[in-house]
């Protein structure tokens, strides 16, 4: 009898030194994925829908003008936080450079952010440098459009935060 308790004890313990090794790789199996990650991920396919859809679309004029006023909308946003911090927009003499390095110059920034407004500046989508204009304390950016002159038609004509989208 003696004998028997002495086995139950030992399959007893090995039991329990099995669910204890099932539970830490269940434990192991059920960690997830975190926030940054997920985020990570989400950025690498946003990246990639914007360089590759245009590339692979039937209408890819269509898709430069898309491009475009995000990028647009984008310089605004940026804009505008940068006249919340400095109390202005930069000059026309300042331009959009002003949102990538502290700009000199008047109107001097009082608190303008150390890491800048954007990463860097982006040329629109036909290769072209994005024109910035500060009149009055309102600015305007515009891209040519295809063609590369002011005015135009269709995919040829500029392209403004003015415009309606």
């Amino acid at each position: 009898m003696g004998k028997q308790i002495h086995q139950g004890a030992v399959l007893t313990a090995r039991c329990t030194k099995f669910t204890a090794n099932t539970a830490t790789v269940r434990r192991k199996r059920q960690s997830g994925f975190t926030l940054i990650e997920i985020m990570v991920v989400v950025a690498i396919i946003a990246i990639l829908g914007a360089t590759v859809v245009p590339l692979i679309m039937d209408r890819p004029n269509e898709a430069r003008v898309v491009r475009a006023k995000n990028d647009i909308a984008s310089f605004s946003s940026a804009l505008e936080l940068y006249k919340l911090d400095n109390f202005n927009y930069p000059s026309t003499e300042q331009g959009l450079e002003a949102l990538v390095t502290k700009p000199t110059g008047d109107p001097e920034p009082a608190n303008w952010n150390g890491r800048g407004y954007v990463k860097k500046l982006s040329k629109d989508p036909w290769g072209r440098e994005y024109i910035y204009q500060n009149e009055e304390g309102d600015f305007e950016i515009i891209s040519l459009g295809n063609d590369g002159v002011e005015g135009g038609e269709e995919f040829d004509a500029d392209i403004s935060n003015f415009d309606p989208s």
